[in-house]
């Protein structure tokens, strides 16, 4: 738990419990597909249960894989979420609102695998060939066709499923052997000639079968989806519940994430026409980041309830420059835009690299956790 709010503010490094794996404990929705710099579900509880009650309207305006919402909701909260990605809107859907039980998951997957199946026409070469590079022919079709009806059905849990089985160097997965989080072929390591049991085709059937069943592992409440609403949207143009209790959320980390290119491979299956390319300069990220932390200190002013918390989770690295400490841009932007709230609480979280980023960059290497009370 969450030190305990004060009526000063004070800097607290992080519970012990918060360093502790939680893989094999936390409801196994969250593992149904990766999210670079994603929030621990445990940590994520403790600030739910430390700053919000059950029936409390719950806000996470940067949503990311729903991590958040999700505790949220398992603890009887009202829950409103939001995020500008396609990708982070398919897994916080997923997540939000599943098949109340595994029995109708995969009654579900039948159905569309059985669909997929029967789809005819899919030509391969008119997907981009860095897309083709990744399968086995074969596998890619099955893969194209199954995105296919999940998009057109609104199946965004199957469509979750499957994106979190596209790439990896296990034989679960579908593609050729390449990086988990950040898709990038490993031919070097397993090169086709010493390992060509790696290169066949893998059918998508019994994969995605696997996938479901390991997603209700533990996770049996079909209540989870009451009262929830998402919504993809930027900051600027999502309109939050008129009166909420509790914001807690993590802006996207300033100039150390690159969740386009990150998740390229995964956002192509969601969206064939979406543009890999980031083309934004630091300076655009850092105006962005500033605008975006300007509306939210705007929304939480007039929409936060007297006496309830806003918590933002702000990572931080070592360098000497705005993107290495945006939590003192962010605790300005807050005293001058939402002047109701008091800073009470400032905890510290030093996370390793490999936790949060790519392991060949230096990445965050701290999280901030802002408490303010609207007074």
């Amino acid at each position: 738990m969450v030190h305990a709010v004060q009526d000063a503010p004070h800097r607290n490094s992080a519970p012990v419990i918060w360093s502790k794996p939680c893989t094999h404990s936390e409801c196994t929705l969250h593992q149904i597909s990766p999210y670079i710099g994603k929030l621990k579900s445990s940590i994520a509880v403790s600030l739910v249960e430390a700053y919000s009650k059950a029936d409390d309207v719950v806000v996470d305006p940067f949503a990311g894989s729903g991590t958040i919402a999700l505790e949220a909701a398992l603890r009887r909260r009202r829950v409103f979420a939001s995020d500008i990605s396609p990708y982070a809107r398919v897994l916080s859907k997923a997540k939000l609102c599943p098949p109340p039980s595994l029995e109708e998951a995969l009654l579900r997957a039948e159905y569309i695998l059985g669909k997929a199946e029967r789809q005819q026409g899919i030509q391969l070469r008119q997907v981009p060939s860095w897309v083709r590079k990744f399968f086995h022919p074969k596998t890619l079709r099955e893969a194209i066709a199954f995105a296919r009806i999940c998009r057109k059905s609104g199946d965004e849990f199957l469509l979750a499923c499957l994106l979190g089985i596209l790439h990896h160097e296990r034989p679960g997965f579908l593609s050729y052997p390449s990086s988990h989080l950040v898709p990038y072929l490993r031919i070097r390591k397993y090169p086709r000639r010493k390992f060509p049991e790696l290169y066949g085709y893998r059918p998508l059937h019994p994969r995605i079968v696997a996938k479901v069943k390991r997603v209700y592992e533990r996770f049996s409440d079909p209540r989870v989806a009451r009262k929830i609403e998402y919504r993809q949207c930027a900051i600027e143009n999502v309109n939050l519940p008129a009166r909420f209790d509790c914001m807690i959320t993590s802006p996207p980390y300033m100039n150390a994430l690159d969740y386009g290119r990150d998740n390229r491979l995964r956002l192509w299956f969601i969206d064939p026409t979406l543009s890999r390319a980031d083309d934004s300069s630091m300076t655009q990220r850092r105006e962005a980041f500033i605008d975006a932390m300007r509306c939210l200190a705007s929304k939480v002013e007039v929409g936060l309830r007297r006496g309830g918390y806003c918590v933002l989770v702000v990572g931080e690295s070592l360098e000497r420059s705005f993107r290495a400490h945006p939590s003192k841009v962010v605790l300005d932007i807050m005293a001058q835009n939402a002047k109701s709230l008091r800073l009470k609480n400032v905890v510290y979280d030093d996370i390793p690299d490999v936790r949060r980023t790519r392991r060949e960059c230096k990445g965050v290497k701290t999280e901030v956790f802002l408490v303010f009370q609207k007074s």
